[in-house]
């Protein structure tokens, strides 16, 4: 199978749509062996902050001589993102060839009178086979929707469950109420298997602690006020932490930028007491881990003069953390808006809360995605709440026209949909023919 052959197939799933439930999977992985039987797996659910805890976590691995592999979706600026071994993507080789075993056993379920697996479904598998098969140490895993009836959750004795921020998002599928939502989250949890979470919302919290003791888990709610937060700029953020445990952090420093993403750092090192039994990590080596943190899209610097960042707030409570660092990084300067959605998100409410702080927005339209919010609907809602929108074809051309409103002192902030977010890094690079991105030749601003 050809690397265009493996695409098309993965790309032709997309038909099948949204299938919540586990008895497909559970026919294909039995097909396959059942490789995730074979994996130590870390499982978070949540709304926001899944990936960042996972990067940490991924990074204190690799710091302390561990392969640890990452399944994540969507991936932010390449396929074969969504699979990788110490933040080294799956080959395109591999990538076929995983593709192909799995497209087989798929194939045989059609012709026994079964549906044909998802997209989300064939991902999933193929993770597990690849993460076996390299024998990694520890499987980092990521629910792509929910959690209950989440592909993902097929996996019956994860090392630790974790549950990161909670908040609204996919209501369509998961319910109207934080209530309902956390239900849907908890529902990864495993009889008897530790639970970690984030410190939510007092309702959310009371589903997880039912939740857990319904399954007789031990559970650490990431501890609040044992947080002191040292330092931040935009440079990074350092912050102690007395864990649930007892446990003193005298100093963490994380590159990642935003208050919450200490709250998500913390909740990576109550996971790293909980899992001390499994592996061998010092002291040195979750600080060394946590200084090193790389995670793409999260309030990511692209470019200065002027400040260039990209962010992945695609839903009312990321954008709400986002605007906090927004209020934070840049009180005072003029910020402009390169803003694009999927329809099927909140985006009136995620308008409300970022389109009165901008000096000017351009609203773009993600290619190829029949999700897209069109640019020009898009505008008509923000103007609602700010007139200074403009709807522009793509994100080149809205970065163009930003950079000619812009001055050196001002911001630009490229946000909404991850899905997108890659065109604007394309904006500062380039494209060789295997896919690695190469610097341009830029004389007119720093690219980073």
């Amino acid at each position: 199978m050809t690397y265009d052959e493996a695409m098309n197939f993965i790309q032709n799933t997309n038909k099948f749509g949204t299938v919540l439930g586990l008895d497909s999977i559970r026919e294909l992985l039995r097909r396959l062996g059942n490789p995730q039987e074979q994996l130590r797996i870390v499982h978070i659910a949540g709304t926001n902050g899944k990936g960042s805890i996972l990067a940490f976590l991924a990074s204190v691995f690799r710091e302390s001589g561990y392969r640890a592999g990452r399944y994540v979706s969507p991936a932010s600026f390449s396929y074969e993102e969504r699979f990788r071994i110490n933040e080294e993507n799956i080959s395109k080789e591999d990538l076929c060839y995983y593709v192909e075993q799995v497209k087989k056993e798929a194939d045989g379920m059609v012709k026994d009178g079964m549906d044909h697996p998802t997209m989300f479904e064939i991902e999933t598998a193929l993770s597990f086979l690849y993460f076996r098969d390299k024998k990694v140490d520890a499987v980092l895993l990521e629910t792509g929707m929910g959690g209950r009836l989440d592909a993902t959750n097929i996996v019956s004795r994860p090392v630790c469950t974790v549950i990161a921020s909670i908040g609204y998002d996919h209501m369509q599928y998961l319910g109207n109420t934080i209530t309902e939502i956390a239900g849907e989250k908890a529902g990864i949890i495993k009889e008897g298997c530790p639970v970690v979470s984030y410190d939510n919302d007092q309702e959310a919290n009371e589903v997880i602690k039912a939740a857990a003791e319904a399954k007789h888990c031990r559970l650490d709610f990431v501890n609040t006020a044992g947080i002191r937060i040292l330092s931040q700029s935009l440079k990074g953020q350092s912050f102690s932490y007395r864990s649930s445990h007892g446990r003193w952090y005298e100093k963490i420093e994380i590159p990642l930028l935003g208050t919450h993403q200490i709250y998500n750092a913390a909740t990576a090192l109550e996971v790293l007491e909980i899992i001390k039994n499994y592996y061998c990590i010092s002291e040195f080596q979750t600080e060394e881990g946590f200084r090193n943190t790389v995670w793409s899209g999260r309030l990511e610097l692209l470019s200065e003069d002027p400040e260039i960042f990209c962010d992945g707030a695609h839903n009312p409570d990321a954008a709400r953390v986002l605007m906090e660092a927004v209020g934070k990084y840049f009180p005072h300067q003029k910020i402009y808006y390169i803003f694009g959605v999927f329809s099927d998100k909140e985006y009136d409410k995620i308008i409300e809360m970022t389109a009165p702080r901008a000096e000017w927005i351009y609203t773009v339209e993600t290619k190829d995605n029949p999700r897209a919010l069109p640019a020009e609907e898009l505008a008509l809602a923000v103007s609602k709440v700010n007139p200074r929108v403009t709807a522009v074809a793509d994100v080149p051309r809205a970065l163009d026209a930003a950079l000619e409103r812009a001055s050196g002192e001002d911001v630009i902030l490229v946000f909404g949909s991850l899905s997108f977010l890659w065109e604007a890094k394309q904006y500062f690079s380039g494209k060789s023919g295997d896919g690695q991105i190469k610097m341009k030749n830029r004389t007119d601003r720093s690219a980073l």
